[in-house]
Parts: structure tokens; sequence; C-alpha cells
């Protein structure tokens, strides 16, 4: 069936509305994009103009992954974050709005930092966090680090395309281990660690729960687990007065906060996320003489 390129967009919104809501007008256009190659002005104009069937088929294919819960992220094998375009894949999480409250509050505490502070960010993923901080901390020389080779793969390839190898370097490290001696010491350490309970893990959104890596969203019983963890291990790679910043979940603001105390740490801020929920700390190790 020949259709025109209006009539495929309102047929795979109309489609995407049930399990998308809101956002399917969006997911709709961006795949549209993805398989045409073309921006969202230039198919605009092209609304009248028949498709091509293999452009058909391909675009109500990747609709039909969507339906099937897979997210649009890794279907365009790329998403945006902090303004940066990063790849993704199945072996990372796909980079969320709330994080960008950790990376808001390292930032905000910039004056602070030496003209070239050391950065460790921990449990990386795709390095967004990391690539953030040196992409907008022009001195920053920042090391991601991952226990997954896979991670660890996308986390190097976003570092290679946004032309940052110069100050972002990648590296195996694992948070359930005390940090290796050869790390040194950072002025920031920063991390999205794993957060979701055993009991949330089950009730997860199934473009979550069937598609992202598990061992990026598991934290434990309680998910406190690598909360725990970082700040016993980790707390030695940062320098007297630095500062470690740390995403968590809804509602876990309190019990992280108090592991962090209790490892000496001075809280200095909570941050909210865009949606109003407290997202993320900033702690200070306190100096000692």
């Amino acid at each position: 069936m020949v259709r025109t390129y209006g009539e495929l967009y309102r047929q795979v919104r109309h489609a995407l509305e049930e399990e998308e809501g809101e956002n399917a007008a969006f997911a709709a256009r961006e795949l549209l994009q993805f398989v045409t190659g073309r921006d969202q002005a230039t198919l605009m104009a092209m609304q009248g103009l028949f498709a091509p069937e293999e452009v058909a088929e391909r675009y109500l294919e990747l609709a039909e992954r969507m339906l099937a819960g897979e997210p649009l992220a890794y279907i365009l094998g790329q998403w945006s974050f902090y303004g940066l375009n990063l790849t993704v894949s199945p072996d990372v999480l796909i980079p969320r709005d709330d994080t960008m409250a950790v990376v808001d509050l390292v930032l905000e505490r910039r004056e602070h930092l030496p003209a070239t502070p050391r950065i460790l960010d921990l449990c990386t993923g795709s390095g967004c966090i990391g690539l953030a901080l040196a992409s907008q901390i022009k001195g920053a020389r920042v090391t991601l680090a991952d226990l997954s080779p896979a991670a660890l793969k996308i986390a190097k390839k976003n570092t290679v395309d946004l032309r940052l190898t110069a100050r972002v370097s990648c590296l195996t490290a694992d948070a359930t281990k005390p940090a290796s001696r050869f790390l040194g010491q950072f002025d920031v350490v920063i991390s999205n660690p794993p957060y979701v309970t055993r009991q949330e893990m089950e009730a997860l959104p199934r473009s979550v729960k069937n598609f992202e890596p598990a061992m990026a969203l598991f934290g434990g019983e309680d998910g406190l687990d690598f909360y725990r963890a970082i700040a016993r291990n980790f707390t030695a790679a940062i320098k007297p007065g630095g500062y470690l910043a740390l995403e968590f979940g809804q509602g876990q603001e309190d019990a992280v906060c108090w592991i962090l105390e209790a490892w000496d740490y001075e809280i200095l801020k909570l941050q909210q996320d865009a949606g109003g929920i407290t997202r993320a700390v900033l702690a200070q190790k306190k100096e000692r003489d």
C-alpha cells in the first residue's frame, strides 16, 4: 500500500500513543527522521509526497519494536544528554534528564575546584556524567570507570566521538572493591550507581526491565549496597576537602546522607531534578590534621 509521509507519520503516532502517551508524536518524528535521514523541517515539506515502499516497511518495523517495549534510544543507537550526542546500546543505561541533577551539583562547585581538577565517574556506563563534566570544565581530567567491558567500550567510543581523548581516559574498576592505589586521589568522585531495590526491580516498566542492563540497575535488597560500597572503598581515593556527588532513587536521600555522614562527609547540598524529586547529593570529605 502506497502512503504519503504524512499518512505514515500519523499512523505510527497513533499506534504509539498507548505505549508512549504524550511522547508518541516525538517518537514517531524521531523514527521517521532516522529511517529517512531527513531533518524535521524537510519532512514537514515532504508530508504530501509518497514514501518508497522500503522506507514505509522499515518505519513500521521500527514502530513495532517500540510497541514491543524496546526503548527509542536503543533503536536509534544514540541519545542526547547535557547537549552531547552519545552512542547508547543495551549494554548501558539510557542517559536520563534526572541525572543532570548530579552534574549540576558539581558544576555549581567548579569555582572551588583546582584549575585542572581530577574527576572520577564511577559506574560510568555510557560515560554521560563524566563526559558532560569534561565538556563543561575545560581543564578537567576525567576518568570513566566501570566493571562492564561492554559498557567501557561504549564510553570509549563516546570519548573519541566527542574528541575528548586528551583529557578523558577509561578503565576497569569495581565499586564494590577497594580502589586501586594506582588511581591516586581525585578532587571529585561522581556516580549514578545502581539503586533499584529487589521489590522495585519486579515493578519496573518493561522497556527498562526487559531491555536495560540489570547490572546497572539492581542496588541490593534496599537499593543502598553501592552507596555503602563507594563510601567504604573510594573515600580513600578522594583528596581531603574533595567532593563526592551521587545520584539516588526517589526517597533514598536520608539513607544516603546517613551513610556519607557515617564516613565523615559533610553534606553540602541536596539537588532536585526537573520533576521536583530530590535526586542527588553533594558531600565534602572533611579535612583532618
